[in-house]
C-alpha cells in the first residue's frame, strides 16, 4: 500500500468517526508514522509504506476515530513554531491562542506571569522570543507543572523560568511588565456542546463550572496589584466575552482596555495597561 492509498483510506475512516479536520489530521499521522516533515510528506505519498510505518500508522488512525486528540497520540503539538510535549494533564495548545503571544510581543517586558500555565506554551513562547526576560508560571495543578518544567527545560528557557503551584495569584509576589492568562472560560451549561476530543481534556482547564467568567473575575481583582506602572494584562476570551471582560477590566482601573481579534474574525485577546508611565513601547 502506498502513502497515497493509506491516506486516502484513512481520511473516509476519520470522516465516518465524525472527525471534522480528517484531511489535516490523517496527514499529521502519517507524517510522523513514516518519520518525515509534513511539509515533505507530498514527496513520499507514491511510495509503499513498509509494515511497521503502515501499523503504526493504522494503529494512530484507529485512536483518532475513536476521539482521542492528536497531540496526544503523537505526545505533543506544534504553537508558534515549537514543539511542545503535551499529556492528559494539560490543555493541548491551539493556534488561536498564538494570538495572545503576538499582542504580547507588541510590548516591552522584562518579567512576565502566566496564570495558568498548563504546557507552558505561552510563558515559554514569550521566553524564547524576549532572550532578556524571565518569568514565573503559575497553575494549580502539580501535573501540568511537571509538563511545563519538561517543556521549559527542553526549549531552553528553564534558567529564566520558575513554576509554582497557586490559584492564580495567590503565589505571585512583586511586580511584573506583563501578566498573561488562558483561564477555563467554557461555561458549565455549554460543556455537552464540546467536540469529544475537548471532553478527554483537564475539565478544570476548560471550564469554571459556572458562567466561564470566574477567572477574569478575580484576575481583575487581584492583577492590578502585580503590574508595574505602565504593565500590560492580556487573557484569552471565548469569542462573545470580549465585552463583559473588557468591563471587568475597565472596572478595575486599568486603562486603554482593547479587544483583539484572531485569524478567524472572533474576539480572541482582551489587553489592558496599568496607570503610569511605563517603559516605552
Amino acid at each position: 500500500m502506498t502513502g497515497s492509498e493509506a491516506l486516502r483510506r484513512a481520511v473516509v475512516t476519520l470522516r465516518d468517526a465524525g472527525v471534522d479536520s480528517a484531511p489535516l489530521d490523517a496527514r499529521l499521522l502519517l507524517a510522523h508514522a513514516i518519520g518525515m516533515a509534513r511539509d515533505r510528506l507530498t514527496l513520499a505519498l507514491q511510495e509503499p509504506l513498509d509494515d511497521r510505518a503502515e501499523s503504526a500508522f493504522f494503529t494512530m488512525i484507529a485512536e483518532r476515530a475513536a476521539r482521542r486528540p492528536v497531540s496526544h497520540i503523537l505526545g505533543g503539538r506544534l504553537f508558534f513554531d515549537r514543539w511542545f510535549r503535551v499529556t492528559a494533564d494539560v490543555l493541548d495548545p491551539r493556534p488561536e491562542t498564538e494570538t495572545l503571544v503576538v499582542a504580547a510581543l507588541e510590548r516591552p517586558f522584562d518579567r512576565v506571569l502566566d496564570l495558568g500555565t498548563g504546557s507552558g506554551c505561552l510563558l515559554i513562547s514569550l521566553l524564547a522570543e524576549r532572550p532578556h526576560a524571565t518569568g514565573f508560571g503559575t497553575d494549580v495543578s502539580p501535573e501540568a507543572l511537571l509538563v511545563a518544567r519538561a517543556n521549559a527545560e527542553t526549549l531552553g528557557v528553564l534558567p529564566r523560568a520558575a513554576f509554582g503551584q497557586s490559584d492564580w495569584l495567590s503565589a505571585a509576589c512583586g511586580q511584573f511588565d506583563l501578566i498573561v492568562s488562558n483561564p477555563p472560560y467554557i461555561a458549565a451549561d455549554e460543556m455537552p456542546d464540546l467536540a469529544a476530543e475537548l471532553r478527554r481534556e483537564p475539565r478544570m482547564a476548560l471550564t469554571d463550572e459556572g458562567d466561564g467568567l470566574s477567572a477574569y473575575r478575580v484576575i481583575a481583582r487581584d492583577a492590578p496589584a502585580h503590574l508595574a506602572p505602565g504593565g500590560w494584562l492580556m487573557v484569552e476570551i471565548g469569542p462573545k466575552q470580549g465585552a463583559v471582560v473588557a468591563g471587568l477590566f475597565a472596572a478595575a482601573g486599568l486603562e486603554a482596555v482593547t479587544i483583539r481579534r484572531d485569524l478567524d474574525d472572533r474576539d480572541r485577546v482582551v489587553a489592558a495597561r496599568a496607570p503610569g508611565p511605563g517603559r516605552a513601547t
